[in-house]
């Protein structure tokens, strides 16, 4: 149940100044004011506040109303924030800027103030990100489709959005990482290690070592004597006598690392850190020395043994555990290291449902009824037409559809029942729609969450994509024909 908000105290805002002569400030206005008048009309921002309230209620012993309205007002500007930077593609300290010095920022995000304006900065708009959760977001956009499908006037839209088809496609969520190359693994603990311990020495506690710098040069140079191995002719050779100088340089960074982390966990006084400080970099010591014996493991099986490595046991990324081998089988992306992503568009171009998948990558025809059993559950409707690339494609898929009565737009796998169905002209016109879903992915992916992904970890990544899709719905909504009142027209 949602909590009770505390009605804002009004505030004599400025008013927007008036800037002629720039058609693409005056598009990026009139889209601003638009998403504004979706936000308060569909009461999705009322329902975020009161979501965020509630949660907020739960996780306090005795909440005072000066609390809750300090966080009413936080949770106001997190969901405008998100929405405008997302929009925006900036990253947080560069947002942080452009807010402080747009008046149309700051009016959309309602921050002017006649007297003052006070901008968050950075910090504060990375935990702006983190504000609610996956669920949340979904259930604002879900009640912002359901308005726009059964109460277009409410929006002022010329007509209702249409729901009777789905469109499905999946695509891969690229992860910020490097390819994933065995020795590469070891270069990327060398570094981390040695950074953290030279943290750890510029506060004073020292242990008999050369100077961790030195570390992180010898690995350089076996990295670059990797690098132009597959030019010698004894390559294979050469390769397994450089990893096994690069194995002995890790073991000793290894051991020195321990003997670190260990001073810092006992005399961790000593230094000028409180105990969060110093458990934050004991972390990241953890989080490299817990995967180490495995990279190390696999860069020796994979290159001196010559043995492969099954999928579920490698190391992709020794900072992203979630990351899987996605094998798509297209030109320039044979193979992609992220999370599958699945997406299910309507005829206007709105995101109805999509999943990103963590653990496993699940073959597209065991996706097709339960998403499409899925939008009909949260959106409280049916739908009449399904089209989809030939992964969708199975005989347990085909009669299923038939059984339910939806009309069945999916590409086949066999070409002559491909031939045959194209003879139908509501086949063809789907199979025509479907293709623009490929463009509706890349939109998606380049103009609203940014590729590869910036965020980190599994958790923040799926959050960022529920605002992605969020955003990139009020987006295409702010774009449809809009219904004028009469008493505009008569003017």
């Amino acid at each position: 149940m949602a909590g009770t908000l505390i009605p804002f105290p009004q505030s004599l805002r400025p008013a927007l100044p008036t800037i002629v002569g720039n058609a693409d400030y005056r598009q990026l206005r009139n889209q601003l004011q638009r998403i504004d008048e979706l936000l308060k009309r569909s009461g999705i921002e009322e329902r975020f506040v009161a979501s965020s309230v509630d949660q907020w209620q739960q996780r306090q012993r005795r909440p005072s109303l000066g609390r809750q309205l300090n966080h009413q007002l936080h949770s106001h500007r997190a969901l405008r924030c998100n929405i405008l930077r997302t929009l925006l593609q900036e990253d947080f300290r560069g947002f942080a800027v452009r807010l402080a010095d747009s008046p149309l920022f700051q009016h959309f995000c309602e921050l002017g103030e006649i007297d003052r304006i006070v901008v968050p900065g950075k910090s504060t708009l990375q935990r702006y990100a983190q504000w609610g959760d996956r669920a949340t977001v979904d259930q604002i956009m879900q009640e912002l489709i359901g308005r726009a499908h059964e109460q277009p006037k409410r929006l002022r839209l010329a007509e209702a959005v249409d729901l009777d088809a789905c469109f499905l496609d999946t695509t891969c969520l690229q992860a910020n990482i490097h390819y994933p190359v065995d020795w590469v693994l070891l270069r990327d603990a060398t570094r981390t290690l040695m950074k953290a311990v030279k943290l750890i020495r510029a506060q004073g506690l020292r242990h008999r070592m050369e100077e961790p710098a030195l570390f992180i040069t010898r690995m350089n140079r076996l990295c670059i004597e990797m690098t132009h191995s597959p030019k010698r002719i004894d390559s294979k050779r050469h390769r397994k006598r450089v990893l096994r100088q690069m194995d002995r340089l890790v073991r000793s960074v290894r051991d020195h690392a321990a003997r670190y982390r260990q001073l810092l966990d006992s005399q961790w006084q000593r230094t000028d850190w409180s105990r969060p400080q110093a458990d934050q970099v004991l972390r990241r010591l953890d989080a490299i020395l817990g995967q180490l014996p495995a990279a190390r493991r696999q860069a020796r099986q994979r290159i001196i043994r010559e043995e492969p490595v099954p999928n579920e046991q490698k190391i992709l990324s020794l900072y992203e555990p979630d990351v899987r081998v996605v094998v798509r089988h297209k030109a320039g992306a044979e193979v992609e290291f992220g999370n599958k992503l699945l997406l299910g568009e309507s005829r206007q171009g709105l995101i109805l449902d999509w999943e990103l998948f963590e653990h496993t990558v699940p073959q597209d025809s065991r996706l097709l009824c339960q998403r499409l059993a899925r939008i009909e559950r949260n959106l409280h409707l049916e739908i009449k037409e399904v089209a989809a690339d030939r992964g969708f494609d199975s005989a347990d898929n085909q009669g299923r559809l038939a059984k339910r009565k939806i009309y069945n737009g999916v590409c086949p796998r066999d070409p002559h029942q491909l031939r045959h169905r194209m003879d139908s002209w509501k086949f063809a016109r789907l199979q025509h729609r479907r293709s623009q879903t490929e463009g509706r992915i890349g939109i998606l992916l380049h103009n609203f969450l940014g590729q590869p992904i910036r965020s980190k970890g599994f958790a923040r990544r799926q959050l960022a994509v529920a605002w992605g899709v969020l955003t990139h719905n009020l987006w295409v909504l702010a774009r449809l024909p809009q219904r004028h009142s009469k008493l505009r027209l008569a003017a």
